[in-house]
């Protein structure tokens, strides 16, 4: 439970700490990242978009999301979820953002960072060659896995109770939450920052995405992706904006790579299956 928790936050804090980020780091158009294995190329014709992780030039290819056990040289060890042992392989080209969107060298990589990391997968070698590599540090780790359900919450809708004005959760790390909600609570769907990226989480720090759509509660269904950032109430956790990530934004499954950790690029966090 531990583990599944600080990769909730691993993957959370890629999507709010790092896209805007990922925005900044996009290759230019055309120009694929070099250094890596023919397989796992985004489609043909998809030209490099920059608006949220897992879209454009990145979409197609697998991740690996893990906790950084060694750096060495160009390449950084990772547990993963699962307890496997993945390496991911930088190169020169390689973006590698951390914290809010700062570019970083891989020899600034801490044991203890959590890392989600998109690129093409070497399943025989359990590696995954990296275009680009997202991190958070391990303070921030422990403080977004405390904070978790507390002053902000992430994960699929399971129950709705309209009359009470209260919804069931399902957060990234397997807990079932419910939540309040009351006439400070505003909604939206989709926004940058409310797209489904890596991890369709919500900051820590707060802050409402940009654009999107003003909804009701009555427009949230059973099993779509929210994330908002709140207090807790009288006990109960309320959050001041819930936001419906989009899907088919970066929306998609677990799998792809047949290796423990590595996920197919086409979609919403793993973490949240």
């Amino acid at each position: 439970m531990l583990r599944r928790a600080m990769m909730a936050a691993v993957m959370m804090g890629m999507m709010v700490a790092g896209a805007r980020g990922m925005a900044r780091a996009q290759p230019p158009q055309g120009q694929p990242p070099q250094g890596q294995p023919p397989q796992g190329q985004p489609p043909q014709g998809q030209p490099p978009r920059g608006d949220h992780p897992g879209r454009g030039e990145f979409a197609g290819m697998q991740h690996v999301e893990g906790v950084v056990t060694a750096v060495a040289g160009a390449t950084v060890t990772v547990k993963t979820e699962d307890g496997a042992t993945m390496r991911i392989v930088t190169t020169d080209n390689t973006r590698i953002v951390k914290g809010r969107g700062v570019t970083v060298k891989v020899a600034e990589l801490k044991v203890g960072d959590g890392v989600m990391a998109a690129g093409n997968l070497d399943a025989p070698n359990k590696a995954l060659h990296a275009a680009i590599l997202f991190a958070t540090d391990a303070e921030q780790l422990k403080t977004m896995r405390e904070n978790l359900g507390k002053t902000y919450i992430a994960g699929r809708v399971t129950a709705i109770d309209l009359d009470n004005a209260k919804m069931t959760v399902e957060r990234p790390d397997h807990v079932s939450q419910t939540i309040g909600l009351d006439e400070t609570t505003s909604f939206r769907r989709g926004g940058r920052g409310g797209a489904g990226g890596e991890g369709a989480g919500a900051a820590p720090e707060g802050g409402a995405p940009e654009g999107g759509e003003s909804i009701t509660l009555a427009d949230i269904k059973v099993g779509d992706m929210v994330r908002g950032t709140g207090s807790v109430k009288n006990g109960i956790f309320v959050p001041t904006q819930l936001v419906v990530v989009v899907r088919g934004q970066g929306g998609g499954r677990r799998g792809g790579g047949g290796v423990a950790g590595a996920s197919s690029g086409s979609g919403p966090s793993a973490g949240l299956q």
